[in-house]
């Protein structure tokens, strides 16, 4: 497998130091799989995992089942690295995630919201020989991956008795070392690849990114630093696994922590959603803010009065989704910010008063920010065009350092470099840190236009637009097309202008924004749907192909 990575540099600088520090990692944490035996061995009969389809496991029987898995996992994959999964969120596919970290193989969850010509893609690019799938979701797609499928609901038949006794008595009393020497995923495995996953591919080609063991446990050893989950905490698992928050949290932060979760295999199911919810006092979900204001709409009266930790990103939250999700749960949601190349979790907003790097209090939450960096974690902004670090508290293009950077992009070394520097990734958004070290994320720099050498913020064209036609950010969308006397111009893509283009121009035209910032009355595009992508963000990629294609460019 073929990386360029950059390892940390020791630094005094003070803008390398976290303000607030990581503790070493738990000693038994040598891999995702030795994490996992230790806390399935203290909570063994507890309830683990419920989905949907109906399926219920204690801890014990997720290790036991996953060690099962295992072994008919290493009579039919061969010896490659790298192993797909095509798998909606649930029991199965969590033990199957397991399953293949035992072997000491790579998980590689696949998009299967995307396009056939995406995924073959990232099969060839991850060079992966086997995906482990299931018949419904191929149906429900339309297509199979050019791999050798190994379907889920065929390997009932392939477990032995034998299977089945090893297993329990392996999970129940073998020593980690004995373990290591049969599965070699129980090891000291933390610079190894654990996962690659690949990129939405948003404003791009999906990247495949790797991410070690170390990257995996760090990020949740820093949650659980930032976010004091509660005892018997439940959490909603709806996002996909192909999705690095998806997979990041939903298996192995509630897993690693003890903790009990709930998988529904698709986050649009906005009228099931809230009677899970209810059904099993879920107190997390992590969610976008487009799916979490679909949930509270349709909702009925105090079905998610349960929920504590209402996790958002993905897009920015917008006033109005705050107000509402507020008045409906009776709590305000709580903004955080990552990214897959982090593992991803950076910064979180909490319930409880947080400490700040004078040592006085605030509240927790601060809302228009997204939160503190966990701990372990050191923010910095740089000048966009020059690159020069700026002063903190500081507005600039934010980079991040701390054990839960990626190893890098796979067989891409030079995209590599460009946005990893001694230890340093480059996020490529806008924003700076406040004075009480809450982080505010003001844009992204692949959302700016550069019209006649002047940087004009889509994220703002799109706000003014929303003002005076009155209408919701789900309705509107901007982009830009080459323009070849500007360089770029605006296009707006709108399912509901509520107004008139030709008043929604004019009022533009007398509001205070700049006259650069107003696009052309024919650069209005009307479209059946604003794209979006599976976790529920935009699809930029898309709306620049729409936006090209129905103006000709």
């Amino acid at each position: 497998m073929s990386v360029e990575t950059s390892a940390p540099t020791v630094d005094t600088a003070a803008l390398d130091v976290p303000d607030h520090p990581l503790p070493p990692l738990p000693a038994q944490w040598h891999s995702l799989p030795a994490a996992l035996a230790g806390v399935a061995r203290a909570n063994w009969k507890k309830l683990a995992i419920v989905d949907s389809l109906g399926a219920k496991l204690t801890y014990g029987d997720t290790l036991t089942r996953a060690l099962v898995l295992s072994r008919v996992f290493a009579r039919k994959l061969g010896r490659e690295q790298n192993v797909g999964l095509f798998v909606p969120p649930g029991a199965a596919a969590v033990v199957a995630n397991i399953a293949v970290a035992m072997l000491g193989k790579t998980a590689v969850n696949l998009n299967y919201s995307a396009s056939k010509s995406v995924v073959d893609s990232a099969v060839k690019q991850a060079d992966i020989k086997h995906i482990v799938t299931t018949p419904k979701l191929l149906d429900k797609i339309g297509y199979k991956p050019e791999a050798e499928l190994i379907y889920l609901e065929d390997l009932k038949d392939c477990v032995t008795l034998y299977d089945k006794i090893w297993s329990l008595l392996m999970a129940k009393f073998a020593p980690l070392s004995v373990l290591a020497q049969v599965r070699p995923g129980f090891g000291d495995q933390l610079d190894t690849p654990a996962t690659i996953i690949f990129t939405s591919g948003s404003t791009g080609d999906p990247k495949g990114v790797v991410l070690s063991h170390r990257n995996l446990l760090s990020n949740v050893h820093q949650i659980d630093g930032a976010i004091k989950l509660l005892p018997d905490e439940v959490v909603l698992g709806i996002l996909p696994l192909f999705h690095s928050f998806g997979y990041l949290v939903s298996i192995w932060t509630v897993l690693l922590l003890g903790k009990r979760v709930i998988y529904h295999h698709s986050p649009l199911d906005y009228r099931i959603i809230p009677d899970l919810i209810e059904k099993h006092q879920i107190t997390m979900i992590a969610a976008s803010p487009t799916f979490m204001r679909a949930y509270c709409e349709r909702s009925k009266p105090g079905q998610l009065k349960s929920l504590v930790h209402i996790l958002l990103g993905s897009e920015r939250l917008k006033p109005e989704i705050g107000t509402l999700i507020t008045e409906t749960v009776g709590r305000p949601p709580l903004e955080g910010y990552g990214t897959t190349e982090l593992s991803p979790v950076v910064s979180v907003n909490i319930p409880e008063d947080r400490r700040t790097r004078d040592g006085r209090m605030v509240p927790g939450n601060r809302l228009g920010t997204t939160g503190m960096p966990v701990p372990g974690t050191a923010i910095k902004t740089t000048h966009p065009e020059t690159g020069e670090d700026l002063p903190r508290g500081s507005e600039g293009l934010i980079w991040v350092k701390g054990p839960q950077v990626m190893q890098g992009y796979l067989h891409k070394p030079e995209a590599t470099s460009k946005v990893l520097k001694n230890g340093w990734y480059c996020t490529g958004d806008l924003g700076y840190m406040d004075p009480d070290g809450f982080l505010k994320i003001t844009g992204r720099l692949a959302r700016f236009a550069k019209i006649g050498g002047e940087m004009v913020p889509l994220d703002g064209v799109e706000t003014a637009l929303q003002e005076v036609g009155d209408v919701c950010s789900e309705t509107v969308a901007v982009t830009v097309v080459p323009d070849i006397k500007r360089g770029e111009r605006l296009v707006v893509l709108y399912t509901d202008m509520g107004k008139p283009v030709e008043e929604v121009y004019q009022r533009l035209n007398s509001s205070n924004i700049p006259k650069l910032w107003i696009p052309s009355t024919k650069d209005f595009v009307k479209v059946e749907e604003i794209p979006c992508l599976s976790v529920g963000k935009r699809d930029l990629r898309k709306l620049k192909e729409i936006a090209q294609e129905k103006l000709g460019t």
